[in-house]
C-alpha cells in the first residue's frame, strides 16, 4: 500500500496485526486492567440484582395485605437497594481510579513504542513523509487504544454482565421472555456489526482525509516564508481548500451513514418494547407473572436497550480507532532499510582510513548517482570532494555514514566494511558538520553537548569558545541557556553553523566531514571559523565538500567528480596546471564572471 504523499509503499497490516502491536505495548500493565474488568464487571452485576428487589418491592405495593404490615417490608426491601448502589458505587470507583492508571501508563507506553521504532527509520523514510503526519500518527495511535480501551472497559464489559444476568434472572421468571429478550440482543448485534464492518472502509477514508488535511496543513506551515516570497498565497490557498473539501465530503458520508445506524437501532428498540410488553400481559392474564414482574422487565429493557444503543457506538468507535491505530501499525511493520548486520559488532577506528571499493549508488533504474568509484583516503588525510551541483558529492558522504547502502562495491573504515559494523559505533566515530545544520528547540547548551552527553558546562563553553559562540551567546539575555526555537529559527544561518561546528568539537571523533561548513558566515566569522576547523581537523581523517574552492586550497588532495564519476584527483597546484573541470571552475570563481 502506497502512502499518498510518499514514494514509500507499506506493507499489509490485518486486524490480528493492530491488536498485537497495542497488546505488545500494554501488555505489563495488566494488573491495572484486571482490577478495572473486576471494578466495572462487579458494579455492572448491581444492575442485574437491584431490580429483582424493586420487583419484591411492587409486588408487595400491589399485594392485598394490610399497609401498616407492608410498610416496614418495603423500608426494609429500600435499605437493601441502597446498600447495594452504594456497593456499586464502591465498585465503580475502583474501577475508574484502575482505568485512570491503566489507561494513562498504556498510553506513554504505546507513545514510547512508536517513537523508539520511527526513530531508526532511514534518512530516506524521513525524506519520504511529512513530519506533521508522523507526529499525528504516534498521537492517533495512543488515541486509538484509549478510545478502545473504554469501549471494552465501559461498555462491552457491563453489556455482558447485564445481559447475561438478564437472560439467567428471566429464564427462572418465564422462559419465554428470556428467549424473546436473547433472540432480540443477538439480532440487534449482528445487524449492527455487519452495517458497521460495511462502514469500516468509511472510516478509513475519513482517518486518510484527515492525515491529507494535516500533512498539506504542516508543510504550508513550515514553508511559510516561501510563501511569502514567492507571493503564493492563494495558490496554497485553494490547495488547502481542496484537500478540506475532500475531508468535508468523506465525513459527512461517515456522519449520514452513521445516522442511519442510529435510525434502524430506534426501530428494533420500539420493537422489543412492543414485543415483551404485549406477551406479558398475556401471561400475567394468565398468572404466570406479577406487576412486579413489568417492572422488573421495564427496568432491563430500559438498561438493556441503552447498553446496545451504544453497542452501535462501540463498533463504530472500535473500528475508528482500528482506522487511526492501522496507520501507525503499518509505519512499524515496515522493514528497516538501513540496519545492523547479523552478528554485527562495534567498529575499532585506530587509525581513520576510508576505502571506497568499486562502489555505485542508484536511487532508481534510471536515476544513477555515483558509478564505480574507487578512492583511498588515507589516515589523516585531509581531502576534498568538488564538482557541480548533482555530481554526487553529498551522495559519497551519506553512503560513508551509511544513510544509504551501496549498491555495488564495499566502504571500509580501517579495512572494516561498514555494513558489517553497529550503525551507532559507525556514526559515533563520524563528525559531521552540514550545510545547513538543523538544531532542536532546547537550549544552546543542550545543542552543543548533543556532540558529547557525559561533557560539562566547561568542556561545552571551551567547545564553543573554539567555534566563536561566545561572540554571539554573550549577547543574549540567557547566554547558554537560552532556547534556539524550532530547528533554530532564532538564530541566524552563521549562528546556526557555528553552534554545529561547537558540537562537532565536542564529539572529537576521528573522522570529520564538512559539508560547506562556512558557506553561511560572513567574511569575518569565515576567518574565525577556519582557524577553529585548522585546530578541529588536525590529527583526524577529513572530507570536505565545497563548491568555493578558495577554501580547500590547503587540501592534501582534492577529488573532482562529475556525473557520478572521479574525473580527477590531485593537489590544488596540480590541477590547476592541466585543463580540465577542475580548472574550468577554478577559472570562473577567480575571474568572478561566469562566461
Amino acid at each position: 500500500m502506497r502512502s499518498k504523499g510518499s514514494n514509500i509503499i507499506y506493507p499489509e497490516v490485518y486486524f490480528r496485526d493492530v491488536i498485537g502491536s497495542i497488546w505488545k505495548g500494554v501488555s505489563k500493565n495488566w494488573p491495572g486492567f484486571i482490577l478495572t474488568i473486576l471494578g466495572t464487571g462487579l458494579a455492572s452485576s448491581m444492575a442485574v440484582i437491584i431490580p429483582l428487589f424493586y420487583k419484591k418491592f411492587f409486588d408487595l405495593l400491589t399485594g392485598t395485605q394490610n399497609s401498616t404490615v407492608v410498610a416496614p417490608q418495603l423500608i426494609h426491601i429500600l435499605f437493601i437497594i441502597l446498600a447495594l448502589n452504594l456497593v456499586a458505587w464502591i465498585f465503580w470507583r475502583i474501577g475508574s481510579f484502575a482505568d485512570a492508571s491503566f489507561t494513562a501508563k498504556s498510553m506513554a507506553n504505546l507513545r514510547q513504542q512508536a517513537f523508539n521504532h520511527i526513530l531508526f527509520h532511514s534518512f530516506s523514510f524521513f525524506s519520504n513523509n511529512f513530519t506533521g503526519a508522523i507526529v499525528q500518527r504516534v498521537g492517533r495511535y495512543a488515541r486509538a487504544f484509549e478510545r478502545l480501551s473504554d469501549k471494552i472497559i465501559w461498555n462491552v464489559v457491563p453489556l455482558v454482565v447485564r445481559l447475561t444476568g438478564v437472560v439467567i434472572v428471566t429464564l427462572t421468571v418465564e422462559p419465554r421472555i428470556a428467549i424473546f429478550i436473547m433472540v432480540w440482543a443477538l439480532l440487534y448485534m449482528v445487524v449492527n456489526y455487519c452495517y458497521s464492518l460495511w462502514r469500516l472502509k468509511y472510516n478509513i477514508k475519513m482517518a486518510e482525509a484527515d492525515s491529507r488535511t494535516t500533512a498539506v496543513l504542516a508543510d504550508s506551515i513550515s514553508n511559510q516564508n516561501n510563501i511569502e516570497i514567492f507571493s503564493r498565497h492563494a495558490s496554497e490557498i485553494k490547495n488547502f481548500k481542496e484537500v478540506t473539501e475532500d475531508q468535508r465530503k468523506i465525513t459527512l458520508l461517515n456522519w449520514n451513514i452513521s445516522m442511519g445506524l442510529d435510525a434502524i437501532q430506534a426501530i428494533f428498540v420500539i420493537a422489543v418494547e412492543f414485543g415483551v410488553f404485549y406477551y406479558t400481559i398475556h401471561f400475567w392474564q394468565q398468572g404466570i407473572v406479577s406487576i412486579g414482574t413489568f417492572v422488573l422487565i421495564q427496568l432491563y429493557i430500559i438498561g438493556i436497550g441503552s447498553q446496545l444503543w451504544d453497542f452501535s457506538r462501540i463498533i463504530r468507535d472500535f473500528y475508528e480507532g482500528y482506522a487511526d491505530a492501522k496507520e501507525m501499525v503499518q509505519m512499524m511493520k515496515l522493514p528497516y532499510e538501513i540496519k545492523d548486520a547479523p552478528g554485527a559488532k562495534s567498529i575499532s577506528v585506530a587509525r581513520g582510513e576510508v576505502v571506497f571499493s568499486n562502489v555505485s549508488f542508484n536511487f532508481s533504474k534510471t536515476r544513477e548517482v555515483l558509478r564505480d568509484i574507487s578512492v583511498k583516503i588515507k589516515a589523516g588525510e585531509k581531502v576534498a570532494l568538488v564538482g557541480p551541483s548533482g555530481a554526487g558529492k553529498t551522495t559519497f558522504v551519506r553512503l560513508l555514514l551509511r544513510f544509504y547502502d551501496v549498491v555495488d562495491g564495499d566502504i571500509t573504515i580501517d579495512g572494516q566494511s561498514i555494513r558489517r559494523v553497529t550503525l551507532e559505533s559507525l556514526r559515533n566515530n563520524i563528525s559531521l558538520v552540514p550545510q545547513d545544520p538543523l538544531l532542536f528547540h532546547r537550549t544552546i547548551m543542550e545543542n552543543i553537548r548533543y556532540g558529547n552527553l557525559n561533557a560539562t558546562d566547561e568542556e561545552v563553553i571551551e567547545a564553543a569558545r573554539l567555534a566563536h559562540c561566545d561572540e554571539f551567546v554573550n549577547d543574549l539575555s540567557e547566554k547558554y541557556y537560552t532556547y534556539v526555537g524550532e530547528r533554530g529559527i532564532k538564530l541566524s544561518g552563521g549562528e546556526r553553523q557555528r553552534v554545529a561546528i561547537a558540537r562537532a568539537i565536542l564529539k572529537n571523533a576521528p573522522i570529520l566531514i564538512l559539508d560547506e561548513a562556512t558557506s553561511s558566515l560572513d567574511s569575518y566569522s569565515e576567518s574565525l571559523i577556519q582557524d577553529a576547523l585548522n585546530t578541529l581537523i588536525k590529527g583526524k581523517t577529513t572530507i570536505v565538500i565545497a563548491h568555493r574552492l578558495s577554501t580547500i586550497r590547503k587540501m592534501d588532495r582534492i577529488i573532482v567528480l562529475d556525473n557520478g564519476t572521479v574525473l580527477q584527483e590531485g593537489t590544488h597546484e596540480n590541477l590547476i596546471k592541466v585543463s580540465g573541470l577542475y580548472k574550468k571552475l577554478w577559472s570562473l570563481q577567480a575571474g568572478g564572471f561566469i562566461k
